[in-house]
């Protein structure tokens, strides 16, 4: 997980460029924590379309009084991707999980599967 605030408006969640494995990112909960003022809050994830141009996404607006959560329900994302708290001043938290599949592992387990069945 990450806190973006005032002083921190942003966190990149990024893996190394020769790292040969497929990573998922995995956006589970956004919500504010305390210190949060009745403001609105807006999360945006900053990515990479299909043609390298960089896009931004709100994805969470959250307000104190309103909607100090939002659950996203293990909403995936390709890395490298940024966080920024494009209004309000937080904290929000942000929460969830990375998996990492290795292509050699991958392809084992297929054939595993393969070799049962038949």
């Amino acid at each position: 997980g990450c806190e973006l605030t005032a002083s921190t408006k942003s966190y990149t969640f990024q893996v190394d460029k020769e790292d040969d494995s497929d990573h998922i990112l995995a956006l589970s909960v956004v919500c504010l924590t305390d210190g949060a003022k009745d403001e609105c809050n807006v999360v945006e994830v900053v990515g990479r379309n299909h043609e390298n141009q960089e896009i931004a996404v709100p994805v969470a607006n959250l307000k104190l009084s309103c909607q100090p959560l939002l659950s996203l329900d293990n909403f995936k994302l390709q890395p490298p991707v940024t966080f920024r708290l494009a209004a309000g001043s937080g904290p929000v938290h942000l929460a969830g999980w990375h998996q990492i599949v290795h292509r050699e592992d991958a392809s084992f387990e297929e054939d595993d599967d393969l070799s049962e069945e038949e």
